[in-house]
């Protein structure tokens, strides 16, 4: 008899009591996700092509310097057979390659950086050498060419050496005279 419920007994509370309302999340915005990922996949693509044209760039301007001896030794022997007649054929073929060359290397983008009679720039030529210049060339400019240097892609190949014209000599230093005595 004392062992059964009470039928009017209160249920024990189910849920939270005294715990605060927490907000729900707010709902997500699929589309500036969107454009937000879809510019970094933009600037990512962009960033990946600036890198690969870079690296072309960088491999054409080492495989060109390596071609710049073979270049010059063309060059000189174009200059040796100068002498021979206008009809000969080893003179016509050098020509035609001379304008092989040139076509090629106006191509590719590649520029010589240094003439006689022009202003010497030093972020571009080395003075190799002083001497009289030849005529009305100013002082400081060039008066010739030992080895051309080129331009590529507005940065520089290979430095050209060149003679620089002085006109005045340079200022030596007094020598103070030592008495002996």
């Amino acid at each position: 008899m004392g062992d059964e419920p009470k039928p009017d007994a209160p249920a024990p509370a189910v849920g939270p009591t005294d715990a605060p309302e927490v907000p729900p999340p707010p709902p997500e915005d699929w589309a500036t996700r969107y454009k937000y990922l879809l510019a970094d996949f933009e600037n990512y693509r962009r960033r990946a092509e600036r890198d690969r044209e870079a690296i072309s760039r960088q491999a054409r301007g080492a495989m060109l310097r390596e071609l710049l001896p073979i270049l010059e030794a063309f060059r000189a022997a174009g200059e040796s057979v100068e002498k021979l007649p206008t009809d000969d054929p080893v003179r016509r073929g050098i020509e035609l390659l001379e304008r092989e060359w040139s076509t090629f290397l106006r191509h590719e983008g590649v520029e010589p950086v240094a003439r006689v009679g022009a202003p010497f720039q030093p972020e571009e030529a080395e003075a190799v050498g002083e001497a009289r210049g030849p005529g009305e060339s100013p002082d400081g400019a060039v008066a010739e060419v030992v080895q051309q240097g080129y331009r590529f892609f507005g940065g520089l190949l290979r430095p050209a050496k060149v003679i620089v014209v002085r006109r005045t000599p340079p200022a030596t230093p007094p020598t103070e005279a030592v008495a002996e005595e």
